[in-house]
């Protein structure tokens, strides 16, 4: 895996530019105004990489449509951490052949983290004909010429090979509709967790220059977006490629000054880089949100250390408590694997008396999936799926009594909510400062706005609530 960080050069991004102008000329010649579609898989640096991709494909003249068929171009950005993820890709995208045979010049690329795998992209080669194009994450920067070359020559192009982790800025954006943006302040990992592919196909860890992470920042809250959530697979390590000088926590120093009505949000931390000055630094700054996404993984020590988590659940609790003091009210959500391999109901039962402890607002609970490549997809397994299909039963309802507890907890009070819009034929939807969903009695008027709720109700998922004045 190359390890060295490249930034993408204006005259390299200046060719890609050509690129859409000519695609561009290539369709108003035909009288044509062609259609382009994005599916997106996983985590939502996947969600910020398709926003880029659909950036580009209008800047090449595309208008984007909601659905596959009969698009021009269909672009699927894909996701790797859990085999479920990747079967599904290879369903639906199989079974785009049929649609390509109803629109011929179709155009399909697969992007993202699985198309880093060189055994994934052997197999979009040699059993998936109708794919025209393939592109990691590397190269992401590179789509407009990929896609002039397919719509020009009817050549298929593969752009996976192992390259330097690149910063390429200035890229176009189209941004999802709503009140909330994502910004990537980072990109690749470093940890090497022994069950994640991430470091393999995202590679190491490189820091957008501070200036362009406030720049960017700055823009979004003078257009008016008001959650903006800094992405990295690890924001604590912001900062350590630059040479010194500015850290994560002295960025959301610097962001949370910058002038607007918005709040800041940030995933995902790492325990073995999150610091009492980052706690301290969420608590001196309302504008910085009350939520932190903190990962656990297991309450077992040895399970952590074959996992190569580098903290202990002694350490872990420590942080929490920690933060917690420092920033009150703190939702506190966190990644937790069941059934890692070689773990014991002993070492389970650590995981269980953990959770019990902290007492999550929520979590994100997964049943250990091997990924190929990863030292963990060597080890011994010996516990039968059916025992962690109980002992990940037995978590989930443990959190669930938990979150429906915490959720109680609202009821009769008002809290300022972001109203992001309405069910169909039913309440508005909107999300606590620390994350929590509203159904929301109110007029449309709100939609896209901060308001004040009073909670009248609430359940394990989420908590219902009138406009309150």
């Amino acid at each position: 895996m190359e390890a060295k960080t490249t930034a993408v050069t204006p005259e390299q991004w200046r060719a890609q530019e050509d690129c859409c102008a000519r695609l561009r000329a290539y369709w108003q010649e035909r009288g044509t105004v062609p259609a382009a579609y994005v599916e997106t898989y996983g985590c939502q640096q996947n969600e910020a990489d398709s926003e880029r991709i659909a950036g580009m494909l209008e800047r090449c003249g595309y208008i984007l449509q909601e659905e596959a068929e009969g698009a021009d171009a269909v672009v699927v950005n894909t996701c790797a951490v859990r085999e479920h993820a990747e079967q599904r890709v290879f369903g639906n995208v199989g079974a785009m052949v049929h649609g390509k045979r109803r629109h011929p010049g179709q155009k399909i690329f697969l992007c993202g983290c699985m198309m880093g795998q060189p055994h994934v992209a052997r197999k979009i080669q040699d059993s998936y004909r109708h794919v025209d194009g393939v592109f990691s994450t590397h190269h992401l920067w590179r789509f407009p010429e990929l896609l002039w070359e397919t719509v020009t020559t009817g050549k298929r192009v593969f752009a996976t090979e192992d390259a330097a982790g690149s910063i390429a800025e200035g890229l176009p954006v189209r941004r999802a509709p709503g009140p909330r943006a994502w910004v990537s302040v980072m990109y690749g990992c470093n940890n090497f967790c022994s069950y994640c592919i991430v470091p393999y196909v995202r590679g190491r860890e490189r820091s957008r220059k501070p200036e362009a992470v406030i720049d960017e920042v700055r823009a979004l809250a003078e257009q008016g977006y008001r959650d903006i959530t800094l992405l990295g697979q690890n924001v604590n390590s912001y900062g350590k490629d630059l040479g010194g000088g500015i850290d994560f926590s002295g960025l959301l120093e610097e962001l949370a000054a910058i002038p607007g009505d918005f709040w800041l949000h940030f995933l995902t931390s790492h325990p073995k880089d999150a610091s009492a000055r980052l706690f301290d630094t969420m608590g001196r700054h309302e504008r910085l949100a009350g939520q932190l996404h903190l990962p656990f993984q297991s309450g077992s020590d040895r399970v952590l250390q074959a996992m190569n988590r580098r903290y202990t659940a002694a350490e872990y609790l420590a942080l929490v408590e920690y933060a917690r003091a420092a920033k009150p009210g703190l939702v506190l959500t966190a990644d937790v694997i069941v059934g890692f391999p070689g773990e014991t109901e002993a070492e389970f039962e650590d995981t269980m008396r953990l959770v019990e402890r902290v007492r999550f607002d929520a979590l994100f609970t997964f049943i250990y999936s091997p990924r190929k490549g990863t030292p963990a997809a060597g080890l011994p397994d010996p516990v039968p799926r059916a025992e962690k299909i109980a002992w990940f039963d037995r978590l989930c309802a443990l959190q669930n009594r938990i979150s429906g507890e915490k959720h109680a907890e609202y009821v009769g009070k008002t809290v300022r909510v972001l109203v992001d819009g309405r069910e169909e034929n039913g309440p508005l939807t909107a999300r606590t400062e620390g994350g929590r969903l509203v159904r929301l009695t109110g007029p449309d008027s709100l939609i896209g706005n901060f308001a004040q709720a009073k909670i009248t109700g609430s359940s394990t998922w989420s908590l219902l609530g009138e406009a309150a004045e």
